[in-house]
């Protein structure tokens, strides 16, 4: 679907969200705002929160999360290099770039404004608050930006229960120490704002605006309870070169970049548990659909866990074994090819040793990530094949136990505690020799289609 398909749905949604709202549906602004929502959310390096994820958030949702669905992403700083110019103008009057982050400090004027001081409230912000890409701000600002563009067009109740559904969707937050949710946080201050700008909300409706926020934030992570691994991997795998931006570029990015973008990624899953991922309250979801969806979550990032780290052993070696040629080799002249560019028939894969007596996968964890690591995640990406051939033949030739071994020695010179050559060193030489040979093969094909021509 093109941008023109897009901002034609993203119209009928709006059109038909704010009607039931009991707004101006056919207000001529809403073309415009439709455009510049697509604008912003197909951004040269937008590949997992595009308009098809907006649009699976608010599928099936109230109009409240449908409209709050389409603004939730709009401001991602970390993703775009900054805030997309179409947006800058709304916010712009109530930030600065301060030396350590953006700053809510509005201009001569703007200082009362009672909207910017309501969705605050929402958010538990003040005046001269720095805030943290990492804890709210992209979700502040696109919360902000609802309030202020639906203007004139959805009533303040209405846009304030919007901006709640936002603040929700902030991620992977625990109970705060005394055990108060971070739903029952927004619920409070929900009845706060509501009081204070004379919203008209009763308490039901209050409690309302709350759930429906846990709705449009577990379906905002809901690919964590996939029902396959290989699906959850591929939407992983979909978010790594938003903020990894040379992986965009799958000719040229290097072997150390790809292996950095892998390492931040494996960091942030290491340490990551179900229960801060998909929230409950009210009874929303259900406690049988809450515990399956934590099942998943938990079995998804275990698969995830140990396939990472399979490919960051076999990434270690590869990067070790390039650094004979140098520096800034790219992963695309190791490998051979990479998904998406002009067909190259001499792949690695091809020249990797058989190995006659595999390893056996010891659980069925293990059995699934040596089949996603042979087989492939589920869908294409446009940074990286589907499959791991390298990883594939050293756990089938090691075993898993060795490989976390080597996943070890990998982590020490990662940190420039162990050099290139003694990390080679540390792995079966039978195995390295292997891979030696099918990247040397690699590059004899290289040098005969270079003299070839």
């Amino acid at each position: 679907m093109d941008a023109p398909h897009y901002t034609a749905k993203c119209l009928t949604e709006l059109r038909s969200a704010v009607a039931a709202l009991g707004g101006d549906a056919h207000s001529p602004r809403l073309e415009g705002i439709a455009e510049m929502i697509i604008q912003s959310m197909t951004g040269p390096w937008r590949s997992f929160h595009t308009p098809e994820h907006i649009f699976d958030v608010g599928a099936g949702g109230a109009p409240v999360e449908v409209i709050a669905a389409l603004f939730h992403d709009l401001v991602y700083a970390q993703v775009d290099s900054g805030i997309h110019v179409n947006l800058a103008r709304y916010v712009a009057p109530y930030i600065r770039e301060g030396a350590t982050g953006l700053v809510i400090e509005p201009i001569q004027g703007q200082e009362q404004d009672p909207e910017l001081h309501m969705t605050m409230g929402l958010f538990g912000f003040k005046l001269g608050q720095v805030l943290s890409p990492f804890a709210g701000q992209n979700e502040f600002l696109s919360a902000l930006l609802a309030v202020k563009v639906l203007d004139g067009i959805v009533h303040l109740a209405a846009r304030a229960q919007i901006a709640a559904c936002i603040e929700a969707t902030v991620p992977f937050r625990p109970d705060a120490p005394d055990g108060t949710s971070c739903s029952q946080t927004l619920l409070n201050r929900l009845k706060q704002a509501n009081t204070d700008f004379a919203l008209g909300l009763d308490d039901a409706a209050c409690l309302q605006s709350v759930v429906m926020g846990v709705k449009v934030a577990n379906r905002d992570i809901g690919n964590f309870a996939s029902m396959k691994a290989a699906d959850f991997l591929s939407n992983t795998w979909n978010l790594i070169p938003e903020t990894n931006h040379e992986l965009v570029n799958a000719d040229t990015y290097t072997i150390k970049g790809y292996r950095v973008s892998l390492q931040k990624m494996e960091g942030f899953l290491s340490f990551l548990q179900p229960a801060v991922v998909f929230r409950q309250f009210a009874q929303e979801p259900s406690d049988l659909e809450h515990q399956v969806r934590l099942e998943l979550t938990q079995r998804n990032l275990e698969v995830a866990r140990l396939y990472i780290r399979l490919k960051l052993v076999s990434i270690a070696l590869l990067e070790a074994l390039s650094l004979r040629l140098g520096q800034q080799v790219s992963l695309a002249t190791i490998m051979g090819k990479l998904p998406g560019k002009t067909i190259f028939p001499i792949q690695l894969e091809n020249y990797l040793p058989s190995v006659t007596t595999p390893y056996k996968p010891a659980s069925s964890i293990e059995e699934t990530v040596m089949d996603i690591l042979e087989t492939g995640r589920s869908e294409d990406s446009i940074h990286d094949a589907r499959h791991s051939p390298v990883a594939s033949y050293l756990v089938k030739s090691l075993g898993m136990q060795a490989c976390m071994h080597l996943l070890e020695q990998s982590r020490l010179y990662f940190a420039d505690k162990l050099s290139p050559e003694e990390l080679i060193a540390s792995a079966d030489s039978t195995v390295i020799q292997g891979l030696e040979h099918a990247v040397y093969s690699v590059f004899h094909h290289h040098a005969q289609a270079f003299v070839a021509h």
